[in-house]
């Protein structure tokens, strides 16, 4: 037995030392295909960093925007970080990724809920658009070219600077990056008047597999569709975005009502769900639920704010962007630029639609369940107005007509370690399994862009790999997922771009 376990020992030393002779060869082919690919040896130091490199955990961990993975052994870590400048630097990235068997994640924002852009559980690399940030405004056709890299607070600071009378509809969270919350469609407070981001994209730019950059013209109808709310990392890396300015009134207005358990909450939530839907275009209202301490004992109640945005009179809607951004009185424009992140507490968010209203009775029992489950929050996000007006298959982003509104499930901790990670995330499973009777049915739909695991997940791998994406991916995109499947088959047939939860290509018998 000792003899055996001895030569089991030696086994797995050689099979390791061959793993990571296996990842060092790969890493210098990729290196020297860039070499030849026009990528100077001044500028390799300036966009590649090793895990060796000094700077290495600061780039890493810059742009994760969710704690569960900073400073845990548990999160894999990526060989290889790479931030270019330029598009051709992306492009050679791809093509000698791809020669050299190199796994690329791709990252904008950061914001990917469950870390797809940055973790992954064999060797990998992380694509970083953070340097791709350039946002060039054209007044004369109401139109801007936004990188990939750029962040919502950077786009909505050049808009400013450029009008007071433009805006652009996408998220209140200004450090989300462009590249990212576009192609998974983009909503924000003008949901109702001007419907979601990818209702305003005319263009685009992407590096595809082969290596090639295309542009609308160039990448066709079908890739230009599924790059509309169907994710980008599935289909090649996206560079930038063309995308129309609304007209928006230079006053807006803004408020936030808060109301408890005790001060009849769940009679306004009630009311609010039969008529948000209705109201006009121009008005569109958020509901946050969340637990809280009463004054003066341990007490737990919950209270509701109602939170507003009325496109007329009142303030300048640069200045409505910093109140959804929950941003202090004391703020100015600036601070739109600031890529800090907001909040750098571990989460676990899930998302549900609803197209029914939920019963007065059931929402009380909804609440109870809210005390009792702890520090859950709901955001409830009304539709209507231009969501039901445009068709499910318009662009790749399903989630329209028929839908009253939906909701944002999240818990946050501040603790550190596996235990509590287990815990939290166990607790809003569980609020999400009693909400199972008042939403969505068949499929149990969900927004792409507030990723979640649980869901379904696939590690791309087989001929099972397609059964394992549909699961998730009619959740995420309903009737639209086959046409994405043709998409992703005939741009990237070998599924170079791949996450846990992308587009499956579709395998021949």
């Amino acid at each position: 037995m000792k003899n055996i376990s001895f030569w089991l020992t030696i086994l797995q030393l050689l099979l390791l030392s061959s793993f990571f002779f296996s990842i060092a060869t790969s890493q210098d082919n990729f290196f020297k295909c860039l070499s030849s690919n026009n990528v100077g040896d001044d500028v390799l130091p300036k966009i590649t960093y090793m895990q060796s490199n000094i700077n290495y955990t600061n780039i890493l961990q810059e742009y994760i925007r969710n704690g569960r993975f900073i400073n845990t052994t548990n999160t894999p870590k990526p060989t290889l970080i790479l931030t270019p400048f330029k598009e051709s630097e992306v492009q050679a990235i791809v093509n000698c990724a791809k020669n050299a068997n190199l796994h690329l994640k791709i990252r904008s924002g950061g914001h990917d809920y469950e870390g797809l852009s940055y973790t992954c559980k064999a060797p990998f690399a992380v694509l970083d658009m953070f340097n791709l940030r350039s946002v060039q405004v054209n007044m004369k056709d109401e139109t801007a070219w936004v990188q990939a890299g750029s962040t919502l607070g950077e786009l909505y600071h050049k808009i400013w600077e450029n009008s007071k009378v433009h805006g652009f509809p996408s998220g209140v969270c200004p450090t989300v990056g462009v590249g990212g919350h576009i192609s998974g469609g983009g909503y924000g407070t003008m949901i109702r008047k001007y419907g979601l981001s990818v209702d305003h994209v005319m263009d685009a730019r992407i590096v595809v597999a082969n290596g090639s950059i295309l542009d609308r013209a160039s990448m066709g109808e079908d890739l230009f569709w599924a790059i509309r709310g169907g994710g980008g990392a599935s289909f090649g890396v996206v560079l930038s975005y063309k995308i129309n300015l609304v007209p928006v009134p230079e006053i807006v207005t803004v408020f936030r009502v808060p109301r408890t358990l005790e001060q009849n909450a769940v009679d306004l939530v009630y009311r609010w769900q039969n008529i948000a839907p209705q109201l006009e275009n121009e008005l569109f209202i958020r509901v946050y639920i969340q637990t809280v301490n009463t004054t003066g004992n341990s007490k737990i109640t919950l209270r509701t704010s109602f939170i507003a945005m009325y496109l007329g009179d009142s303030d300048k809607l640069i200045n409505s962007i910093l109140f959804w951004g929950e941003f202090p009185d004391t703020a100015i424009e600036s601070d739109l630029l600031s890529r800090k992140a907001l909040i750098t507490s571990a989460f676990k968010m899930k998302s549900d639609y609803v197209k029914t209203p939920i019963s007065r009775g059931d929402l009380g029992r909804i609440y109870q369940k809210l005390i009792s489950s702890g520090n859950i929050w709901m955001a409830m996000n009304a539709y209507g107005g231009m969501m039901s007006e445009v068709a499910d298959t318009e662009t790749a982003f399903p989630h329209r007509a028929g839908n009253i509104y939906k909701i944002q499930y999240l818990t946050y901790w501040n603790e550190t370690g596996p235990d509590s990670d287990k815990a939290n995330i166990q607790s809003i499973r569980n609020f999400y399994d009693f909400m199972t009777p008042f939403v969505s049915k068949n499929p149990r739909e969900a927004f792409l862009n507030y990723r979640d695991i649980d869901i379904g997940s696939t590690d791309n791998v087989g001929p099972n790999a397609y059964n394992e994406a549909r699961v998730y991916g009619e959740k995420y995109f309903k009737g639209n997922f086959d046409r994405l499947v043709q998409v992703k088959t005939k741009v990237d047939p070998t599924n170079f771009f791949r996450n846990e939860q992308s587009i499956p290509v579709l395998i021949k018998n």
